[in-house]
């Protein structure tokens, strides 16, 4: 009897012990928070795509995903936003003019509405090296680099390898996604935003890096307060009579090399906002005031830091031709920041 007591005692204390909560998972570089841009862009496909918006990483180690998708094979048309800058900020003028024109703003397709897609996974750190294994009818993959920022204030993911994505980057904080800062902000912005882009057109992938952004020349509008424009004088690689513009173009006797630039915001309760640009000569070449062709659509989110400040944004351009030809389509995924 004592010893049928005693081994019940012994059970008793083992029932009656605590249990202990599993251990947490260790957020990427201490931060839950991170707007990503993603492509799979091969110089051979047409069958290339683009992923923007943000993750969310739980401390139980658990990843959720809410995405923006852009497709070769289901190209999207340009779409409105819905702004139209005012005259402080644009001209309805045209010529020689120092401000850009007054256009409806124009972005790719989908990205004013709801996210095209949502997913769920799991992760680990092992290192400074970020996996994400996501729960979805194929396997997939991704491994990133995680990198903080000096002043602890961002992560910076740099994809080292994924199973379906070719090339992408990230950037994390623990403000939460409905965190954004107003265009004013943007352009009194002090650090130096620098760009690194991979894209693809006609069949060849570029990369491109270090490449200097100046948002502190856009021009502030009166009463559209959530828009900034910029009416970049000339270029010496685009807008030439050699690239579309035969007779208004760079190297004509108009030497119209200018571009038009519009940066504007998309949500209030989030981080998209959108770049869209082209060249005058193109407007000029078909009578146009407002360009209707192949201009370039750059949803953008915006990269905010644990203080709630804008640090820059990760983007991916989603520009397929108003013609037929997969070939003309203009993509690319890329990173405006101060850190990178």
């Amino acid at each position: 009897m004592r010893t049928a007591a005693a081994i019940l005692s012994f059970v008793l204390a083992i029932t009656l012990l605590p249990v202990q909560p599993a251990a947490a998972a260790a957020l990427p570089g201490g931060k839950s928070t991170f707007v990503v841009s993603q492509g799979h862009l091969k110089a051979a496909s047409q069958q290339n795509w683009l992923r923007l918006g943000s993750y969310r990483f739980a401390a139980n180690g658990t990843v959720s995903a809410s995405l923006y998708l852009w497709w070769q094979r289901n190209p999207e048309a340009r779409q409105r936003t819905g702004m139209v800058p005012d005259k402080g900020c644009s001209t309805k003028a045209g010529g020689s003019a120092s401000r850009a024109r007054t256009c409806r703003v124009l972005t790719a397709g989908g990205f004013t509405g709801a996210p095209d897609e949502s997913r769920t996974g799991t992760y680990s750190m092992a290192g400074n090296v970020l996996t994400i294994r996501w729960k979805i009818a194929q396997t997939w993959t991704e491994q990133w680099y995680v990198r903080r920022s000096p002043d602890g204030k961002l992560a910076r993911l740099d994809l080292k390898r994924s199973t379906l994505a070719t090339h992408g980057y990230g950037y994390g904080s623990n403000a939460a996604i409905g965190t954004r800062r107003e265009m004013s902000s943007v352009k009194a912005f002090r650090g130096s935003l620098r760009q690194d882009l991979t894209s693809w057109a006609g069949g060849k992938l570029v990369t491109s890096n270090n490449q200097p952004f100046s948002h502190s020349a856009f021009r502030a509008c009166t009463t559209t307060t959530s828009c900034l424009t910029y009416l970049q004088p000339s270029s010496r690689g685009a807008c030439q009579k050699s690239g579309g513009c035969p007779r208004y173009g760079g190297g004509t006797k108009a030497g119209v090399s200018s571009i038009q630039y519009y940066l504007t915001k998309i949500s209030n309760s989030d981080r998209r906002d959108t770049m869209w640009h082209w060249c005058t000569c193109l407007a000029m070449e078909r009578g146009e005031f407002c360009y209707t062709g192949n201009s370039h659509v750059k949803p953008l989110m915006q990269i905010i830091d644990d203080s709630g400040a804008f640090r820059g944004w990760v983007g991916a351009e989603a520009s397929f031709s108003t013609g037929s030809s997969r070939a003309a389509d203009m993509l690319a995924v890329f990173r405006l920041s101060d850190f990178r």
